[in-house]
């Protein structure tokens, strides 16, 4: 106590100084509008910044519940996501037309695994046989082929890519009806295939169109195939070698849809009896 009265007694001017300032600063705010508002913006602005820097350190504070509490609804709404349950509904899409009978349905799947970089590379669909698909089936997508169906279980289903040595697809070009086999040979390019079986008197240019025929039971006709890439003829060859790219981006499929001809087994029978009466 002595030495709190010792030190108001030594700095009793600046005290008293300081009190009357106050005062004159009171009167003046109190008695003047226009010092008033400032006075009161003041006070705000610095009342906001405190109550801005309050809320930063109380927000640090509850960081870790506030994650903890975040964590817990990532995990619940990871659960919901379709792709960790069995898709079971099956959609398909008919094509109808009042004057041809119809002949193809198409099953929508999503791809949920495959390979591009081997020599002989395979799909699996999350669609099998509960919804229609069987082997043999045709894969498309909007604008090229992906493969063939191989093998079915009741929920998934694989497929043969294209990228595969044993793949092989009647083509013709878009604007004539020129047509050879498209095959895929480059096993370290997932993006390129050959058309052979062309003669070399066929005329055509580079970015033309190729389109699948209506020779194949497992693809509807004028499917897009992809465009010519370069061709050249080899010395003392009738027929040239033409590098398609594929209008189909196999490292980016998705979503498919599986063909289903409603024809097929009739053709194949009357193709079949007629191979027997040779």
């Amino acid at each position: 106590m002595r030495n709190l009265f010792l030190f108001l007694w030594r700095n009793n001017f600046l005290l008293l100084f300081l009190l009357l300032e106050s005062i004159c600063v009171y009167l003046m705010v109190y008695n003047n509008k226009y010092h008033n508002a400032s006075f009161l913006n003041s006070t705000n602005k610095i009342s906001a910044n405190i109550f801005s820097v309050v809320n930063m350190i109380t927000e640090y504070l509850h960081l870790k519940e506030n994650n903890e509490w975040l964590v817990a609804e990532n995990v619940k709404l990871r659960m919901a996501l379709p792709n960790n349950k069995i898709d079971t509904a099956t959609q398909s899409a008919l094509i109808k037309d009042t004057l041809l009978n119809q002949q193809y349905i198409f099953i929508n799947a999503k791809v949920i695994n495959s390979t591009v970089n081997k020599r002989n590379n395979y799909l699996t669909l999350n669609k099998g046989a509960t919804a229609g698909i069987q082997p043999e089936m045709g894969v498309v997508i909007a604008n090229g082929i992906v493969g063939i169906v191989k093998d079915v279980s009741p929920n998934f289903s694989t497929v043969i890519s294209f990228l595969h040595i044993k793949s092989k697809v009647s083509a013709r070009f878009k604007d004539s009806n020129y047509f050879g086999s498209l095959v895929w040979e480059d096993d370290n390019n997932p993006t390129t295939a050959t058309l052979k079986d062309i003669p070399k008197h066929v005329v055509f240019k580079t970015g033309d169109s190729l389109v699948t025929t209506s020779f194949s039971n497992v693809y509807p006709e004028n499917i897009f195939l992809g465009t010519i890439k370069k061709s050249e003829i080899k010395p003392g060859d009738n027929f040239y070698t033409i590098s398609v790219r594929f209008s189909t981006n196999f490292k980016n499929v998705a979503h498919v849809f599986v063909v289903k001809n409603l024809m097929k087994e009739e053709q194949k029978k009357l193709e079949q009896e007629t191979q027997n009466d040779k």
